[in-house]
This record gives C-alpha cells, sequence and structure tokens, in this order.
C-alpha cells in the first residue's frame, strides 16, 4: 500500500471513528497539586453531560476552597464538541481558562469539566508563567483521569401486539441494542438503546419484520 493509500485509509477510519464514537473520561479526579513559585495550584476534573452538572460541581469545588484566590476553569460537552467555554475568573484575559480547555483538547476528550483553584504564593508569575502553570495543572490532572472511548448510542421507542414480542425481542437481539424500559401488555412498549452503527441495520429489520409478520408496529427515535 502506497503512502497516499495509507493516509486515504486512516483519514476514513477517524470519519468512521468520530461517526460512531468519542473519547471521554469515565472517573472524577480531585485535589492533583501542581506548585509554582509558592502559588498553589489544585487541579480538578470531572465527567459532565450539561450545564446543570458543570454548575454543581464548580459550586461543590468553591465550598471546598474558599479562600482560594482565583477557581478558573474550562469544559467541553456534547458529542459535536460544539458547547464549550473557558473562565479566568479574575486571571489576566486567556492566561486560565484558555490554556485549560487547551489541554482537554490536547487530549482528545468532551465531556469533561477541569477545574483548577489557585491559592497565591506571594510572588506573581507573569503572562507566560500562568499560562504554563494552569496548562501544567491541567495537563497533570487530565494523566490522573481513566480515558475511555464511548460508542455513540441512539434511543429508540417499539410499540407492537403482545403476541408478536417474541419476535422484538429477537430483534432487539440481533441488533444488539439494549432494552432499557419495557411494559409487556396486550399493547407492549420498549425502549431500546442501540450503537449509531446499527441503526440503519435496525431500520432496515424493523420494517422487513412488519412486512413480514403483517402486524402493526411502530418504532420511533427518542430525541434527547
Amino acid at each position: 500500500m502506497d503512502l497516499y493509500s495509507q493516509s486515504a485509509v486512516s483519514l476514513l477510519l477517524d470519519l468512521l471513528h468520530n461517526m460512531y464514537s468519542y473519547y471521554t473520561i469515565h472517573n472524577a479526579v480531585e485535589q492533583v497539586l501542581y506548585k509554582d513559585k509558592a502559588s498553589k495550584f489544585y487541579g480538578f476534573a470531572y465527567p459532565v453531560k450539561n450545564e446543570i452538572e458543570i454548575k454543581e460541581k464548580l459550586e461543590f469545588v468553591k465550598a471546598q476552597h474558599p479562600k482560594a484566590t482565583h477557581h478558573c476553569y474550562a469544559y467541553r460537552i456534547g458529542i459535536d464538541k460544539n458547547n464549550y467555554r473557558a473562565n479566568d475568573d479574575g486571571e489576566p484575559s486567556g492566561t486560565a481558562g484558555k490554556p485549560i480547555l487547551g489541554q482537554i483538547d490536547s487530549f482528545g476528550v468532551t465531556n469533561c469539566l477541569i477545574i483548577v483553584v489557585r491559592y497565591f504564593g506571594g510572588t506573581k508569575l507573569g503572562v507566560t508563567g500562568l499560562i504554563d502553570a494552569y496548562k501544567s495543572c491541567a495537563k497533570e490532572t487530565l494523566q490522573n483521569t481513566n480515558i475511555v472511548l464511548q460508542q455513540i448510542r441512539k434511543k429508540y421507542l417499539i410499540q407492537c401486539d403482545y403476541t408478536i414480542t417474541h419476535a422484538i425481542f429477537s430483534l432487539i437481539q440481533k441488533v444488539n441494542a439494549t432494552i432499557e424500559k419495557q411494559e409487556l401488555e396486550q399493547q407492549s412498549t420498549f425502549v431500546i438503546s442501540i450503537e449509531q452503527q446499527y441503526v440503519l441495520e435496525l431500520e432496515q429489520q424493523f420494517e422487513a419484520l412488519k412486512i413480514s409478520l403483517k402486524h402493526a408496529m411502530e418504532i420511533e427515535k427518542i430525541e434527547e
């Protein structure tokens, strides 16, 4: 395989990865200490999914460190990674939140909040020193997390007559879906989740089953 072909294959694999999965942190990490010229920086990393969770974590850390000089942070959330923010909390513009966000992006993760708490030690670090300190603390904090690959999953609602639930169970198993909720009554319902890569197969198999059984059965994607 020539260099051009290898590059094309690598690009295709990257595109498929972005379509079906993403990296995030699995566990919270707290109190990662970094020191620079008597200033102390404490790093915190949290897996988060929305701004409500982010606000809760910020309030928690501020309550743990009420006398800290600064509580700087950055986050990136969402599978498309388009929701993000960097906050300097009183430090010179661009010296804290931006380098923290830069480390989140360097590690390639989303649904992640990094908070760096600073206790001023009496010696000013200067713009370059602040950038390096916040960057280093964020980096060490992320290095202490467990970064995992998460498959993108979609949810569906399936409704059918009770007499054909056996066929629905078989279909769910066939496409590697997971039942999150079920109600087995005369009109039965299933809430399932399925990896993004199997969505088309699920929809095609469902339509084929519907035609084969000649029963009223419906499937609907649940938007989140």
